[in-house]
């Protein structure tokens, strides 16, 4: 948007918020003017800090080297290490630079998080990759603030896990630590039941196989085994429903799922997914705890300003955030009268979130699960016991292996159930596929949502 656009926005904003100020100075409680003012003035800033965001990464010094002649750089892995069936992808902040090169390289020998690093060769724009969910990989990748790739270059260990500050040493020992669970599960578990553990436990899928992630999408079932936002609420969920059943008031067990998510989201590694999924199903449970929607939206599109005054990028190029939001907002405002028919609030929750992003995912995704409905009836019911049992099992696996082993009968038995439902409803004609769907259907379908939704409010207004 042109520049004297945006001032002009910025303008206009100023003087709706003063004209506003002098007409409640005559109708004290008329706001509007006021309210409509900060939008318009919030929109033109947002705009303001998404440019500047695009030109830090066009103004990138080392981007401006991709393509050309190979290159020499140090620096340090500032991530877990993404390792898949015969590679891994290396995140590493380059020294004296504001910039970070997602390195692909063998699988083997292994690298930690803070190794230092030398790597030796040719910068490259990103390109296309199925890792991105449908989106442009360079867009992808940008929104964490990588712009070059380098595959298989020359990389050379200068210093194993290099000396920083504190917080970053413990960061490294959680790492550590789901590193021996990952272990413990690959021990008591083979492929596909290990894949599945670990993505429940672990919020780790990037080894997955293929023909497994498939079918998890044609049945609707790939939120279980992702670290997102409607993941950590469906879990929290779970947690709050169980300790409500076992006798806690609603105000207790709200605190011991808040303090569920935050040490859930600490085991899995504080990916950046993970603490973005944390803040969003923390918000949804204070929306909860707050009791009234307008008070949780507030809460929900305050905090989401927050991370994008941080990242505006997030809301262009990051369809996780996306989905969690509206997951979110879909739980404030339909968890409650689908509770309400349902009876079962597990089940009611997974189905409010579902329904909130269903036409993004069509937008975003291309595709649609038609079985979602029935497999996630099935499947829900037993993910409490088989993180419990399997975060049990593997705990101990990182002791006495063969304890672990024993330990993982019955998770070993709930896995198999899940493969079962998996396996039996991933046909061909469970998923329906949409191409090059536009923008204008993602505001349509959101149309009869909406209408769901306050129809559902005011009829169940009564019961919760």
């Amino acid at each position: 948007m042109p520049q004297i656009l945006v001032c002009g926005f910025l303008l206009l904003g100023i003087i709706l918020i003063f004209l506003g100020l002098l007409r409640q100075l005559r109708l004290p409680r008329n706001d509007e003017w006021v309210m409509f003012g900060f939008c318009v003035l919030v929109f033109a800033i947002g705009i303001l800090r998404t440019q500047v965001a695009e030109f830090e990464i066009s103004s990138n010094k080392l981007a401006k080297l991709n393509g050309k002649e190979k290159v020499e750089l140090t620096g340090i892995i500032i991530a877990e290490p993404d390792e898949r069936d015969n590679y891994q992808m290396l995140k590493i902040k380059i020294e004296n630079e504001d910039s970070i090169v997602l390195a692909t390289t063998n699988l083997y020998p292994k690298y930690n998080y803070l190794d230092k690093l030398k790597i030796y060769g040719q910068l490259q724009e990103p390109g296309n990759s199925d890792d991105s969910g449908g989106q442009s990989y360079k867009n992808y990748l940008a929104k964490s603030g990588i712009y070059s790739v380098m595959f298989y270059p020359k990389i050379s260990v200068l210093e194993a896990t290099a000396k920083h500050n504190l917080w970053q040493k413990i960061y490294s020992k959680i790492l550590w630590f789901k590193s021996k669970i990952r272990q413990s599960i690959q021990y008591s578990f083979s492929p596909p039941e290990s894949s599945i553990l670990e993505g429940t436990i672990l919020g780790d899928n990037g080894a997955m196989q293929d023909d497994l992630k498939t079918k998890l999408n044609a049945t609707g079932l790939r939120h279980i085994i992702a670290v997102s936002g409607t993941h950590v609420v469906i879990l929290s969920s779970i947690i709050m429903s169980l300790l409500i059943f076992l006798g806690l008031k609603r105000g207790d067990a709200f605190w011991f799922a808040i303090i569920f998510i935050a040490l859930y989201v600490v085991f899995t590694g504080l990916p950046a997914s993970g603490l973005r999924a944390g803040i969003m199903g923390g918000l949804y449970l204070i929306a909860q705890k707050l009791g009234r929607q307008s008070v949780g939206v507030r809460v929900v599109v305050l905090a989401g300003a927050v991370m994008l005054a941080f990242n505006p990028l997030l809301l262009l190029f990051d369809a996780g955030f996306q989905l969690s939001f509206l997951a979110v907002l879909g739980l404030i405002f339909l968890e409650p009268p689908l509770t309400a028919i349902i009876k079962v609030q597990v089940i009611s929750t997974t189905f409010a979130a579902q329904i909130a992003t269903l036409p993004l995912m069509v937008y975003s995704f291309g595709n649609v699960s038609l079985v979602a409905p029935i497999t996630n009836l099935l499947v829900l019911p037993i993910i409490y016991w088989l993180m419990v049992f399997g975060f049990v099992s593997c705990f101990v696996g990182v002791f006495w292996n063969w304890l672990g082993w024993i330990l993982s009968v019955p998770c070993y038995i709930l896995l198999k159930y899940f493969l079962w439902v998996i396996n039996f409803f991933s046909q061909s004609w469970a998923i329906k596929t949409f191409e090059n769907v536009h923008w204008i259907w993602l505001a349509i379908l959101y149309v009869p949502i909406i209408i769901l939704t306050k129809y559902l409010n005011k009829k169940f207004s009564q019961k919760f």
